[in-house]
């Protein structure tokens, strides 16, 4: 059974994390960084060619943290995959344990690091959604019965701070209806936007886990603010990051605050460390 089922569901404070598979076959590097994250997290994404860019197969990654013990969120990116081969992925990911899905419809390749591939988006992270509800209840996209369901607990990404929110709900309203269950957000700088979205998602049943990014650099910043479309740090935080006598430090104090605030408001908190693996402890600590 999810762990990450249960805990959200019986309205327990949830704390999840980050990995990103190798690019290349060694894993030892993947392995030394979900060994400082579990002990401190109730599960762990792994990131499906985050970026545009490649690495090991989200599908293997996640199969390799769940034999070390550590339950996975099985992430499947739209981009890179026929609808086909997103239901066969699936499926083999139920064979092999996954019971946590996170489905995203991914970043344009050319922002990666092969931007003459060709983006599929044979499918929408809705429509994913859609058709591991459909595997749940024994059948594919198509209508035609599997020999053996699965048991997912559907999850789909989130924009809390985006605007306009009329728009924006309403497409977590119909990830809602698709059958996703539980949110993870973009990085979430503006508690009181955080709020609006808790209020209006909880009465529709969804859970939302808010995520803090750990800017632990000017360099990390001048990154998302010109990369990461419909992310932007805002001048205070930058400010703040960018005027500390030790930036990493001072990153670390921010996240602490942000878990503390988010704790009074969401469901869970996800943290991206980038890098900072060996803060995590810290930072959920005295965000405690």
């Amino acid at each position: 059974m999810s762990r990450l089922r249960d805990m959200l569901e019986a309205g327990e404070f949830v704390v999840t994390g980050e990995v990103a598979p190798p690019k290349g076959a060694d894993l030892t590097h993947m392995h030394a960084a979900v060994d400082l994250l579990a002990p401190h997290c109730h599960a762990l994404n792994v990131t499906d060619n985050q970026g545009a860019s490649l690495h090991l197969a989200s599908l293997a990654a996640s199969k390799a943290i769940l034999d070390r013990g550590i339950e996975p969120i099985f992430q499947q990116t739209c981009r890179d995959r026929n609808r086909l081969a997103l239901q066969s992925d699936l499926l083999a990911a139920w064979s092999l344990g996954l019971e946590n899905v996170l489905m995203v419809t991914g970043d344009d390749p050319r922002a990666g690091d092969h931007p003459n591939a060709k983006g599929v988006f044979d499918l929408d992270s809705t429509q994913l959604a859609q058709v591991a509800v459909g595997m749940n209840e024994g059948h594919d996209m198509m209508g035609h019965e599997l020999k053996g369901s699965t048991g997912f607990y559907i999850g789909g990404a989130m924009f809390p701070e985006a605007e306009p929110w009329d728009v924006q709900l309403a497409r977590t309203e119909q990830k809602i209806e698709a059958g996703i269950r539980f949110f993870q957000t973009q990085a979430i700088f503006d508690m009181a936007k955080l709020e609006r979205a808790v209020e209006a998602v909880r009465p529709l049943g969804a859970k939302i886990i808010a995520s803090v990014l750990v800017i632990k650099s000017p360099g990390v910043i001048r990154f998302v603010n010109e990369h990461l479309a419909g992310l932007m740090i805002p001048d205070a935080i930058a400010d703040r990051i960018r005027g500390a006598e030790d930036p990493a430090e001072e990153a670390i104090r921010l996240a602490a605050e942000q878990v503390r605030e988010i704790r009074q408001i969401a469901d869970g908190v996800h943290v991206m460390p980038l890098g900072l693996d060996r803060a995590i402890g810290r930072i959920l600590g005295e965000g405690a």
